[in-house]
Formats: C-alpha cells, structure tokens, sequence
C-alpha cells in the first residue's frame, strides 16, 4: 500500500497498484499518476470547465444530461436528453463541478463529462 497515494475519484486511501496502473477497490477507479498529473496540467492550461465534446461551459448557460444518471440516495434517476437550464460552475474536488436545479428532482451536482452545451 502506498501512504500517499489516494483516488482521485472518491479519496480513497485503499489503493494498489497493478503494473503501470493504480487501482481503488472501493470505486473501481484505475488510473497512471504520472499521466493524471499531465491531464490535469494540460486542463488547467485549456481553461475553465468543458462539456462531453470538449466545448466550454460557463455560469449560465444550459446544458443537456447525454446518459442516465442515478441520484445518490434516492430511487430516482435523471434521465438522457434532460435539459438543465441555468447552470453555475463550482470547483470541486470530488468531480462534480456543476451546480444545478433539474425539473422534478431538484437542485443537485453534476459532472461536466455528462453534459453536452445545449
């Protein structure tokens, strides 16, 4: 186990690596450190926040959900093609770095991954 390796995806500090590749056994999360720090570094440079096809997203704007999402801690899920309207940008540390009010369900987070710029 390593001490100061943790999951960029749930901040797990149960990880182990597996050839070139670490791996969180909590989220299934696999990822190589040396090329996670150059993806981040080549984001930061990028700018700002961006959607699944790679086009900006700013506070404002609105968005369409491109797949399924269930809701942690509810039955319910919003499903693909919603549009959100009115979305803020957040920094987060855990990915979901939209912030939101979807119809029906009410305010939530989303990730930038599962959106398209509508």
């Amino acid at each position: 186990m390593s001490d100061d390796l943790k999951c960029p995806q749930c901040g797990s500090e149960h990880v182990y690596q597996d050839g070139s590749l670490w791996i969180c056994p909590e989220c299934a999360h696999e990822w190589n450190p040396e090329t996670a720090a150059s993806d981040a570094a080549a984001q930061a440079a990028q700018g700002g926040v961006r959607d699944a096809n790679g086009n900006p997203l700013a506070d404002g704007d609105s968005v369409t959900v491109i797949k399924d999402l269930k809701v942690k801690g509810s039955s319910l899920v919003v499903k693909g093609g919603t549009k959100v309207k009115g979305i803020r940008l957040v920094d987060a540390t855990d990915g979901h770095n939209i912030s939101c009010k979807v119809d029906g369900i009410g305010a939530m987070n989303l990730k930038s991954e599962f959106v398209k710029k509508a």
